[in-house]
């Protein structure tokens, strides 16, 4: 058994696959380069049309006879009457956070307002301490920019990549684990380090934790239209994400690894291409994805006002 780089971390210097690449309050969109190599196409396009159109009309007012008389002047153009095109409408909401149903008893209003999303950490990071004892906080928090955190990996989780230094938790103790020699598969010791995490994750209260999502939910979804999702709706991308998750399929081992650079790699290209967040329960074992996927689905029922499909 050998004790080697994980697949789960990110090779610095290896160009990113997620929506974010930078810490949080310093984010880079990749949509962002995408529309400023569009801005500078269409203006390439643009100029070539207008030294087309220059060209070809010199080239037609060269070849008219010298003797040619002045056509006259055209009547002045009528102006054309459109209507004023509609502006651009949000996306239906599928899941509204005021139909979210936390199954707790009635806690009373909070007397405080919410506080600013950028000094959101300290009250945030409190009123976990009513679902979580401090001792797990300080074990596997971490508090800094907690709420962009989240939004931040929720929204990476179906993508290629989710970037270990913006998770909101600290990575899984111990080294990553493999077997078989020169032919390296994910040795099956390697779900036990995943158990600390798991009792944790399995000792809290979903409705408790639900209750404190929709409490703090504006700051939620600030920062997700901050993200580059102006029209966007985090609860209905939670959702989303929560469903990716849960149609992971479930892999019997052993699981076959390649090690192409640094980090070890699904030798089944199907695997391989999978998103990060499914790549991460599929690593974690099926047993342990299963108590994930548990979790998953309390939380969900609480947050997405209606009832999940029978095939998740």
């Amino acid at each position: 058994m050998r004790h080697d780089a994980s697949l789960e971390g990110e090779v610095e210097g290896a160009p990113a696959a997620s929506h974010v690449d930078n810490p949080p309050y310093a984010y880079r969109f990749a949509e962002a380069d995408a529309a400023a190599r569009r801005r500078r196409t269409i203006g390439l396009a643009v100029a070539a049309l207008v030294i087309a159109a220059a060209g070809v009309g010199y080239y037609y007012w060269a070849q008219q006879p010298a003797t040619q008389p002045a056509a006259p002047p055209a009547p002045p153009p009528v102006a054309e009457t459109r209507p004023a095109p509609a502006p651009e409408s949000e996306a239906a909401i599928q899941h509204p956070i005021e139909a979210a149903k936390p199954e707790v008893a009635a806690a009373p209003e909070p007397v405080a307002p919410l506080p600013a999303l950028d000094v959101s950490d300290q009250p945030v990071t409190d009123a976990v301490a009513g679902v979580l004892d401090r001792a797990a906080i300080d074990e596997y928090l971490i508090p800094s920019g907690l709420v962009r955190r989240i939004v931040v990996t929720v929204d990476n989780l179906p993508r290629k990549k989710a970037p270990q230094r913006m998770w909101p938790v600290k990575p899984t103790a111990g080294a990553f684990m493999t077997t078989g020699g020169d032919t390296a598969y994910l040795a099956e010791g390697n779900a036990r380090r995943y158990e600390p995490f798991l009792k944790v994750m399995e000792s809290v209260d979903a409705g408790k934790l639900a209750a404190l999502y929709v409490r703090f939910y504006p700051l939620f979804q600030q920062a997700y239209r901050e993200l580059g999702y102006p029209k966007g709706y985090f609860n209905d991308r939670l959702v989303e994400v929560i469903d990716h998750l849960l149609v992971t399929p479930e892999v019997a081992g052993p699981i076959k690894l390649t090690k192409p650079w640094i980090m070890y790699e699904f030798a089944d290209p199907a695997l391989e291409a999978r998103s990060a967040g499914q790549k991460a329960l599929i690593r974690m074992g099926p047993a342990n994805a299963q108590r994930v996927k548990a979790k998953l689905r309390e939380f969900r029922r609480q947050i997405a006002g209606r009832a999940i499909t029978a095939t998740q």
